[in-house]
This record gives structure tokens, sequence and C-alpha cells, in this order.
């Protein structure tokens, strides 16, 4: 047998086996990779010293843990004047998707939906899924809208005549965007806000158990986590919501009646609303191709999940800061009353949305103060070279901040102050379109946002001509999750208004 000579290691002629060889490659491969990612490590850390950073923690955890918001404001690195907001643009751009160290947390809930896909599949399906939100199809969900926030004022003018008028925006307005989720996208009506539910309360708390996984590292290892009892409450949480979904898409299909989807809208509108799940049903690509079931599962639990926490967190803060400026509320009311003064009975429609000027102006500026996502992150798959000439290197991964962006003095001046006037018309011609970025920005922004914006304007709208809102207790403190929330709660004080006018 021939001898291999190890002298290197200090060891003599021994036999050539197989397996030793074998060791010898896998150990050489082995050292070669760690040589290589050792190299690349170091070279993007080399490429990055170009951009400012704040101190380090120390040497082991790096900057971890070192961004907070709070109710000051946002600590963190400070934003180069290239990033904001040209530098947006290019990280936005289609070479920059989204990194999947977080969102992989989601994967087992939301499969392959459109915030979890990418390449050809993302394209495909975003491509399918616009026609879901296009106006014909949003305008008959306004009466749903209306629907559902008039059982919440309902329950707070019972509240308010208990002597319980202190309430928790966030508790009350997520029970009340999931109750219109679940209609728009199901034509489902759980009595979620007059009763427990379990199809919510499981998406609920899916939300609450990957905000905490999040915070816990040593349980971003899968095998881990599926061990522990939040592993175990996460996969029956999940087989709820799918059963859920997977039970009313085969009993849609069964019943889906064979037409285009212009003539099921025709049909349709004389006796219900055309919902999420039949727009998925009837959707085809370029090639007549349909979705799958997991497919069309996929992308309404994501519309479950994403629009009731993002839309909730939106209202709950509007609320808040209208409550802080009571002149700023009062116009809104005012503007209102003065839109429905003769109709009865006194609901938003679709035609109404654009009438509502100064609203929208109090309701862009307090996602400007309060985004309620507060960062995105992309995965650079290419070099990106900035405006100044610097270059962020191909495989970084960038948190991108809105609330810093949305805080940025350089483009808002006092950027702590809530002023609905940054959003006239005449004072937004020469800011960039990327200064405000709500819902993200690029090929990959929420393609719910109209839809988002419809339910927030009527929400508001009747909650301002019904209910006076006033401060509760202390400042509430930013706590970015999910989404933003604040530390126990967002408390307010309701008062009903009486029918006539004030």
């Amino acid at each position: 047998m021939p001898q291999l000579s190890l002298s290197w290691l200090g060891l003599g002629p021994v036999a050539a086996s197989p397996w030793l060889l074998l060791l010898l490659v896998g150990a050489s491969w082995l050292l070669a990779h760690v040589l290589a990612w050792t190299y690349t490590f170091y070279d993007i850390v080399h490429r990055l010293r170009c951009f400012p950073q704040p101190p380090k923690r120390n040497w082991f955890w790096g900057h971890l843990g070192l961004v907070s918001v709070a109710a000051g404001g946002v600590w963190g690195p400070p934003l180069p004047r290239s990033m904001a907001p040209d530098g947006l643009s290019l990280m936005s751009a289609a070479i920059a998707p989204k990194d999947m160290v977080f969102y992989r947390f989601l994967k087992p809930w939301l499969g392959d939906g459109l915030p979890l896909s990418g390449g050809d599949k993302w394209s495909r399906h975003r491509r399918m899924l616009t026609p879901a939100f296009h106006f014909n199809i949003l305008k008959s969900y306004v009466r749903i809208f209306n629907d559902s926030v008039n059982i919440m004022h309902a329950k707070w003018k019972r509240l308010a005549s208990e002597g319980s008028a202190h309430l928790d925006m966030f508790e009350h307005i997520s029970l009340m965007t999931l109750d219109s989720l679940q209609k728009c996208v199901f034509s489902f009506d759980s009595n979620c806000q007059e009763k427990p539910s379990e199809y919510i309360a499981a998406i609920l708390e899916l939300s609450a158990l990957v905000t905490k996984r999040h915070q816990q590292i040593i349980l971003h290892m899968d095998f881990l986590y599926h061990l522990t009892t939040d592993g175990r409450r996460f996969r029956r949480a999940c087989r709820l919501v799918h059963d859920f979904t997977d039970s009313v898409i085969q009993e849609r299909r069964r019943t889906l009646p064979d037409q285009g989807l212009d003539d099921l809208l025709k049909a349709k509108a004389k006796v219900k609303t055309l919902d999420f799940i039949d727009v998925l049903l009837l959707a085809k690509d370029e090639d007549g191709k349909e979705l799958s079931d997991e497919d069309i599962r996929a992308e309404a639990d994501t519309f479950m999940f994403a629009g009731h926490d993002t839309t909730a967190s939106g209202l709950a803060w509007v609320l808040y800061n209208l409550a802080r400026h009571p002149e700023h509320q009062e116009r809104c009311r005012q503007e209102v009353r003065e839109l429905l003064r003769d109709r009865e009975p006194k609901e938003i429609e679709w035609d109404d949305l654009a009438q509502l000027p100064f609203l929208t102006m109090c309701i862009k500026e307090s996602l400007r103060l309060h985004p309620p996502v507060t960062m995105v992150s992309r995965c650079c798959t290419q070099d990106i070279v900035l405006p100044d000439g610097r270059v962020i290197p191909k495989g970084v991964i960038c948190l991108i901040s809105i609330f810093g962006t949305h805080h940025n003095p350089s483009v808002w001046p006092d950027p702590e102050v809530y002023d609905p006037f940054r959003f006239d018309p005449e004072n937004t011609k020469e800011r960039s379109p990327l200064a405000f970025i709500p819902f993200s920005a690029g090929p990959r922004n929420c393609i719910g946002q109209t839809f988002a914006m419809t339910e927030m304007k009527v929400v508001l709208a009747l909650t301002l001509l019904r209910f006076r809102v006033r401060p509760a207790g202390e400042e509430p403190r930013r706590k970015p999750e999910l989404i933003l929330r604040a530390e126990g709660g967002l408390w307010l004080r309701v008062e009903p208004l009486s029918a006539g006018p004030q």
C-alpha cells in the first residue's frame, strides 16, 4: 500500500487509506472556505470604513443592540447625506432584494407570499396580485370599513357610559382591522370585536411569538426553537391559521363560477363584495397559469398578517398626535362635518376620500413621525455605487431606517414637531419622493398601501365625527417590534360627541 508522508504534522509515513484521504480532502475544503470567508469579511470591513460608525459596545458584540427608538427619538449611526434620500433609490432597486435573516421566521406561517419570495416567482405573483388592489375592488371595501368601525364605536360608547373611556388604542383598533380584513379577504364575519375568535387569537399569538423569537438570538436556530414551548405554540397556531384558510379556499373553489373577473365583478357587486380569495382564484399569468392553493393560502395569510398590525399602528399614532394637538383635531372634525352635513346615515363613501385634504395631511404627518414599519432590510447582490462615489459591497445586508429617514433634520426641519402642513401640496414640490417612505420604496414597496390609506381615512373621519380624543397618562415610549408600538399600550381618553353641531 502506498505510504503518505505527514512529516509536516510531525508524523512519519502512514498508509494512505481512502478514509484518511477523504478526511484530508474534507479538512482542506473546510479550511479553504473558512479562509475565503475570513478574507471576504475583512475586505468588506475595510471597504465600509468610509462610512461613519457609532462607538462599539465591545470587540465581540460590535454595534449589536445599540439602535433604539424611544420617546426622545432614534439613536443609531449618523445618516450620511448620500444615503438620504439619493442612496435610498439605489437601495430599493431590484439588485437589492429583501434579506431573509429575520423574514425566515415568518416562512412557516406565511410561506412564499410576496414579502418572502424572490426572483421570477415574486415578479409573477406581484403582477397577478396587482388587480386585487385595483380601485374597482377597493371601492367595495369601503362599506366593510364603515361597518367595522361602527362596531368599534358602539363598544366605545358603551364603555364610556360605564365610565371606562380610558382605552388602549392598539387593543381596540387591532381587533377592528382584523375584523375588516376577515371580511375583505374571506367574506367571513367572526364577530371578533364582540367575542373571542380562535383564528384571530392565533394571528395575534403568531405575531407576538415571531417578535419574541427575534429578540432571543439562541432561538434563531430552528431545531432549538422547535423544542421550546414557544416553538410548539407557534406550530399549533400555524396549523389553526392554515386550516382555516385552506377550508375557505376549498369551499370557494367548489362554488366559484367559471367566468372572468370582469363578469364576476358585475355579478357580485349586486349581492356581496368580491373578496381577496375570489380575485386570487381567478388570477392568471400571461401564460394562462393559475395560482396553486398553496400560493393562494400564502398570499391570503400574508394579507391578514401585514394588513392588520400596520394599519392599526398608523391609526393609533395619528389619534395620539391629534389628541396632543386639539387645534388640528378640530380642523379635521369640521372638514368631516362639512362633507357629511346633509347625509344620513353619516358614512364615508369612496368618492369622499379625495374630499378630506387636511385629514389626509394629518395622517401622512403621523406616518412620518411614527412610521408603522421602522426599518426594512435589503441584501446587496452586487456592488452599489452611491452618488458621492462610495461603494456598498456585494453581500452586505443593509438596514434602511424608515424612522431615521423621516427624522433626518436635513430633510425635515424640527423633525420631532407634528406639523401636518409639511404635506400641503405647496410644501412638497421640492421634496424628494424618497424622503417619505412609510410604505417602503422601489419595486418591493407595499402593494396594499392604497388599501391601508383608504381604511385609515374612513376610520379616522368617523372617529373624529363621533368622539373627541384626549391624552391620558404619561407620554408613551416608542417600542419598535414588528410594527411601532408603545410600551404598555397607547392609552387615550375618548369622549362621545352629540349628533348635532358642536
